[in-house]
């Protein structure tokens, strides 16, 4: 195992100690203890050497600088898990354990502490073994493990090579399908021909043989033996369609569960190009403290604009999401807005009310007074099967109440004139995210998005960035 930051800073504290020593006569006097000095004192020099920790103070204070670590004399006890979280990952960047673990490291991280975070796994030599639903993360690793209900499959390859191979395997799985489910059909219609084909021929028979006067013994024997001819021949074809839907059934469950769930929203109601929002030099105080931005912001925000806003937490990103919702209105400078319609999309996914059933939470959204039926369909689009509509939305995981917020806003059909997403990608995984990010990709209207997941902006079209310093 390769030496912790404890183990730098007593290899630190004995060289010094080593050091005093040299000034003691009775050690110079004596030939062993200067020896056995002078031997641990290279045994030292050698490990301090090889972890660069002549320089731990100075890159303790950039590490902690570069990840906005709590002040040093913080008690560990009173961080919030963010807090930790920098505080963890500004370990790792003074030390290269043999074997490191890291579970959603990127989590709550911003912008330049995920840079940091990146730069230190391109350069260190430790195994990593990493959880992670950030792309950017997962694309410098090179393999990649899934993992599913029954098995794990190992791609050799980062994420974008996994991305391709499973997108191969699920058009193949697709194929399949699509296949089986032509095969059934033609079963069906052939088992249904010859079904009519075979009445039609026992009916032809037993007339036949009432003309031919054989005796009503002889002719029930006959009739026997159509009928079992007849149930065998249905067997043989209902086997065979059971057959084919038990395979189909086996495709379905190995295709991914919401590779066909697709949320399309209509087309916003304002024309394209139409100024939702106009801010000349506005700011924004709390409790009459100073101004939150050091220089006041100018900007227009019109229709079917795509825009992410970026800085290091606590910047004032939220605040301006605020302000353009009309939530809070600037202490300084003017903003004019027209009325337009919103959905606000946290990462807690707060639109979902926690002391509502996943039921009762899709009929909150019932405006079109839809028959119960035709929600609980809707439900069952996206991925809420009956077994889970009594269940509290409290204990839905981020990826289903994002799986919610959706369905809640296609039963109401009220396409929004904006989307805001604040974090939206935290909690959630893989799978999840690529439901939102096709969502939102496929969405007309305004974007307005606060996010530090550097793919998921690029994945839906993000063209305009307003960067806080």
């Amino acid at each position: 195992m390769q030496e912790g930051v404890q183990d730098i800073v007593d290899a630190l504290k004995e060289f010094e100690e080593v050091n005093q020593k040299f000034g003691d006569p009775e050690v110079l006097e004596n030939p062993d203890k200067l020896n056995a000095l002078i031997n641990r004192q290279a045994e030292l020099q050698d490990k301090i050497d090889a972890t660069d920790a002549w320089n731990l103070d100075s890159r303790l204070e950039r590490a902690m600088d570069a990840l906005r670590c709590p002040p040093e004399d913080q008690v560990v006890d009173t961080l919030s898990g963010g807090e930790r979280r920098r505080v963890a990952l500004c370990r790792l960047l003074l030390q290269q354990p043999d074997i490191l673990l890291l579970d959603e490291p990127t989590n709550h991280l911003d912008t330049e502490g995920r840079k940091q975070l990146y730069e230190f796994v391109k350069r260190t030599s430790s195994t990593l073994i990493i959880v992670s639903h950030d792309r950017t993360l997962l694309n410098l690793l090179n393999t990649t493990c899934e993992l599913t209900r029954s098995n794990i499959n190992v791609y050799g390859g980062n994420y974008e090579f996994y991305k391709e191979q499973k997108g191969i395997m699920m058009n193949a799985l697709q194929q399949q399908l699509e296949e089986k489910e032509k095969e059934l059909r033609l079963a069906k219609k052939t088992a249904r021909e010859m079904a009519e084909r075979k009445n039609r021929q026992n009916v032809r028979g037993e007339k036949a043989n009432i003309k031919k006067r054989i005796p009503r013994i002889a002719m029930n024997t006959l009739k026997d033996k159509a009928e079992k001819s007849t149930t065998k021949l249905n067997n043989i074809h209902a086997e065979k369609s059971e057959q084919l839907t038990n395979e189909m059934n086996r495709i379905r469950n190995t295709l991914t569960g919401t590779a066909a769930l697709k949320t399309d929203f209509n087309a916003s109601s304002l024309h394209t190009g139409k100024i939702l929002i106009t801010a000349k030099d506005i700011n924004f105080s709390y409790n009459n403290n100073d101004a939150l931005w050091k220089e006041s912001l100018s900007f227009q925000l019109k229709n079917g604009d795509r825009l992410c806003i970026k800085g290091a937490n606590g910047s004032g990103k939220t605040t301006l999401l605020k302000l353009i919702t009309g939530e809070i209105v600037p202490t300084q400078g003017s903003l004019s807005r027209i009325d337009f319609k919103y959905v606000y999309l946290n990462q807690e996914y707060s639109i979902i009310k926690n002391d509502k059933s996943v039921l009762e939470q899709a009929e909150t959204f019932n405006s079109r007074n839809l028959p119960e039926h035709e929600i609980k369909n809707i439900l069952n689009r996206y991925l809420f099967p009956a077994t889970v509509w009594d269940k509290s939305c409290r204990k839905l995981s981020g990826g289903e109440k994002m799986r919610l917020a959706f369905c809640c806003l296609m039963i109401s059909d009220n396409t929004p004139d904006m989307f805001i997403l604040d974090e939206p990608t935290n909690n959630l995984d893989i799978q999840s995210i690529e439901i939102i990010t096709a969502t939102i990709k496929n969405y007309t209207g305004t974007v307005v998005v606060v996010s530090h997941d550097k793919y998921f902006v690029n994945e839906i079209g993000i063209e305009n960035f307003h960067t806080f310093v």
